[in-house]
């Protein structure tokens, strides 16, 4: 059993920045990858950004590319979404995810829900105008 636990949400004004966190528990993590999805009130959850454990080539939705980056830090089991210059339309409840079967390349499947196993239990980001 994998334990996800989120934290770093909160209110900020537009332009500013919040660093999300994501605690992992249960497993070991060598080979797994990490995903950040978003859901705004009324929407779909949506893709933000995923990253293996062991590689070094996160890949990142184009709403978010260039602004946020998404890191690891394996000694401590906790993966990290910084989230710079943030907008009103980043809105939303931010979940992480873990995958426990290395699938390939993040680019051909870290967008599709079903792919990921467990989930935290999300954050709420809200960015004023």
């Amino acid at each position: 059993q994998v334990q996800l636990v989120n934290s770093g949400g909160g209110l900020v004004q537009a332009g500013g920045s919040l660093r999300l966190s994501c605690a992992a528990s249960g497993r070991t993590f060598s080979n797994y990858a990490m995903g950040w999805f978003r859901q705004a009130p009324g929407k779909e959850r949506e893709f933000v950004a995923a990253i293996y454990w062991s590689g070094n080539s996160p890949y990142y939705a184009d709403s978010v590319k260039g602004r946020f980056t998404i890191a690891r830090d394996n000694a401590k089991n906790t993966v990290y979404l910084q989230m710079n210059s943030l907008k009103p339309e980043d809105t939303a409840a931010y979940y992480c995810a873990v995958n426990q079967r290395p699938l390939g390349p993040l680019s051909s499947w870290c967008g599709r829900e079903i792919e990921y196993d467990y989930w935290g239990q999300g954050t709420q980001v809200t960015v004023s105008s």
